[in-house]
C-alpha cells in the first residue's frame, strides 16, 4: 500500500499504455528476428524503471526497489556477493565436466505420443501430492502455475512429441510451485499469512521438486519402470542409469528455460548484470544486444546466432519486469539448502523418495515453510528452517557430488 500511494494516476497510466504496446513490439520483434522494433519501446521501459526507482528511492544502489519487489528486503549488494561466491565455482565444475565423455541424451529426443505424455505427467503430478480436487492442468505456450486461492491452484505444462524432458520438468516445475500455493493456509487467504514470502522461496519449492527429487537417482529408482511400460517402443531397452544421465546432461545452449542446473545460473547472471547497467545508467536498449551477445561468449563460449535465441528470448522485459531473473537462482539454492535440512531432520529420505513415498518431504515442507506464509522473511526463513543465512555451499556440494558420479570425475 505505501509502495503503491507514491505513484499517481498519470505514472500508473502511462505504464499500462506503454507495457502494452512494449509487449506486441516484443512479440513481432521475435517473431520477426529484428530487435530494432523492440528498442524504442524497451528503451522507454527501462526509463520508467529509472523513474520509478527516483520515486521510491533507495539509500544504497538504484536496483534495489526493483529487486525488493520481488524477493523483499533482499538488498543488491547481498545478490552480488552469492553471485560472486557461485560464479567461479561453478565454472571450474563445468570446465571439469567438460574435459570427460560427453552423457549421450538422444534417447530424449525419439518420438514420445502427446496423448500418452500428458497423461503420465498427471500421474507424476498426483504422486507428488498436488490435490485435483482444488487444481487443474492445461497446455500452454510456457509452462507456469497460478493461483486464485489455496482452494483453486491451476497448473500448465507443454508437450513436445520429441522432447520428452520438456512435458515432465515443466509438470514437476510447476508442481511444486502448486503444492506451496496448496499449502498456504486458507483461513488467511488475502492476508499476509495467506501469501507466499517471495519469488525466492516459491522458486525453491519447484526447484527443490524438479532437481533434487526429481532429476535424482532415487525418484527414477521408484519410477522408472513406470515410465517405461508408458513407452515401451523406447525405453524397454534402457536402464534406469542411463535415463538418469541423460535427464542430467551438462551442455551450454542458448535457451535459459532449457538450461541445465549449472549452466542455468550463467543465464541468470548474465541478465542480471544486464539489468544492472540499464537502471545504473551504464546501458540503454541500443547496447543491449551486443553486450547479452558479449556476455554469452566470455560465460558459455557461445556465438548467438539470433535475436529470438539471444536478446529477445525472454518475455520480462517487455512486461517490465526488471529485478526479476536475480529470484530464479537464488531459488535454486535455497531448494539445496532446504533440502539438506530435509535430508538430516527425515530419516532415510532418499530411501523413501526411492521407493515412491515423498509425503514425508511434502509434510516436512509443509511445517517448515507452507504453513508460515509472509510470518518470516525468506532470510529469517531460511535462518529458522536451516540455522543460517542462504549459503552456495550447500548447492556446490549437492552439484559437485551428483555430477562427479555422472560424468566420473576422480577426486
Amino acid at each position: 500500500y505505501q509502495h503503491e500511494k507514491k505513484f499517481d494516476r498519470a505514472f500508473v497510466e502511462r505504464q499500462a499504455a506503454l507495457i502494452s504496446k512494449s509487449f506486441h513490439a516484443w512479440h513481432q520483434a521475435k517473431s520477426k528476428e529484428d530487435f530494432s522494433i523492440f528498442e524504442e519501446p524497451l528503451q522507454k521501459i527501462i526509463e520508467l524503471r529509472r523513474e520509478e526507482v527516483d520515486i521510491l528511492g533507495y539509500e544504497d544502489h538504484p536496483y534495489d526497489p526493483l529487486l525488493d519487489q520481488y524477493e523483499p528486503n533482499t538488498k543488491t549488494a547481498e545478490v552480488k556477493a552469492v553471485f560472486a561466491d557461485l560464479k567461479p565455482r561453478l565454472i571450474a565444475l563445468i570446465n571439469k565436466l567438460k574435459a570427460q565423455p560427453q552423457v549421450d541424451n538422444s534417447l530424449l529426443h525419439e518420438k514420445y505420443d502427446r496423448d500418452v505424455q500428458w497423461h503420465y505427467g498427471l500421474d507424476v503430478l498426483r504422486k507428488m501430492g498436488y490435490d485435483f480436487t482444488t487444481g487443474r492442468q492445461d497446455i500452454a505456450a510456457h509452462p507456469f502455475m497460478t493461483s486464485l486461492s489455496p482452494s483453486d491452484v491451476r497448473v500448465t505444462t507443454r508437450i513436445n512429441e520429441h522432447d520428452l524432458a520438456n512435458m515432465l520438468f515443466s509438470c514437476i516445475h510447476e508442481g511444486g510451485h502448486a503444492l506451496y500455493e496448496q499449502g498456504l493456509n486458507d483461513e488467511y487467504y488475502g492476508l499476509p499469512l495467506g501469501e507466499a514470502i517471495s519469488l525466492g522461496i516459491h522458486e525453491s519449492q519447484s526447484r527443490l521438486w524438479e532437481n533434487n527429487v526429481g532429476r535424482s537417482k532415487a525418484y527414477w529408482q521408484a519410477n522408472f519402470t513406470d515410465l517405461q511400460q508408458r513407452f515401451p517402443r523406447n525405453l524397454a531397452s534402457v536402464d534406469v542409469d542411463t535415463f538418469y544421465k541423460a535427464i542430467n546432461k551438462v551442455e551450454p545452449g542458448f535457451i535459459r528455460t532449457e538450461a541445465d542446473e549449472l549452466h542455468y545460473h550463467l543465464h541468470v547472471m548474465i541478465r542480471f548484470e544486464l539489468e544492472l547497467g540499464m537502471i545504473d545508467g551504464s546501458l540503454n536498449a541500443v547496447d543491449l544486444p551486443a553486450a547479452w551477445n558479449d556476455k554469452y561468449k566470455e560465460y558459455l563460449g557461445l556465438d548467438v546466432p539470433k535475436p529470438s535465441k539471444g536478446v529477445l528470448q525472454d518475455i520480462h522485459w517487455s512486461h517490465g519486469s526488471i529485478g526479476y531473473f536475480a529470484t530464479y537462482s537464488l531459488g535454486s539454492l535455497y531448494a539445496a539448502q532446504f533440502f539438506a535440512q530435509a535430508e538430516k531432520d527425515i530419516s532415510n529420505l532418499t530411501e523413501q523418495i526411492a521407493v515412491n513415498n515423498t509425503k514425508p518431504l511434502l509434510h516436512w515442507l509443509r511445517e517448515n515453510i507452507h504453513q508460515h506464509g509472509k510470518r518470516y522473511s525468506a532470510t529469517d526463513l531460511c535462518k529458522r528452517v536451516t540455522g543460517e543465512s542462504l549459503n552456495a555451499d550447500y548447492f556446490m556440494n549437492y552439484a559437485e557430488k551428483k555430477y562427479a558420479d555422472i560424468y566420473q570425475l576422480s577426486n
